[in-house]
């Protein structure tokens, strides 16, 4: 009983982020139209979060968007006028497909290469998916 306690005590004085399941949160990509331009402020900080290389996220926006982009200072310019939200549905989309795992959803994965195919292995679960090529 006294155990019991003790645990509840040390719940009790836990910060609210500890107690939380969730131990790693996706960013979300700030996005802004200006004129003709789109600009993604922390495109290099949102890919480094998630352990990815910017060249293949960059392939990725620009084969879905079907326009052109440059990558300046952290920051990656799209030309053509897309919003926040368009933006991040991309994200969203690239991080279910290159970065969490297919089977247990966790972003502790790798790209690695295998027979001449590209495959992201789960460092949790130890799944491997085979993945598009971009």
């Amino acid at each position: 009983m006294e155990y019991e306690n003790m645990l509840d005590r040390l719940y009790m004085v836990l910060p609210d982020r500890t107690a939380s399941k969730e131990r790693f949160e996706m960013p979300v990509l700030e996005a802004s139209v200006q004129g003709k331009k789109t600009i993604v402020r922390n495109f290099s900080q949102a890919l480094k979060a998630v352990g990815r290389d910017e060249k293949q996220f960059y392939k990725y926006v620009t084969k879905e968007t079907a326009t052109a982009a440059t990558m300046d200072e952290g920051k990656l310019v799209l030309n053509g006028k897309f919003f926040s939200d368009n933006i991040n549905r991309l994200w969203q989309n690239y991080l279910n497909e290159y970065v969490l795992c297919h089977e247990c959803k966790k972003p502790d994965t790798q790209i690695i290469e295998r027979n001449d195919v590209k495959v992201l292995k789960c460092t949790a679960c130890g799944a491997m998916s085979a993945i598009r090529k971009l």
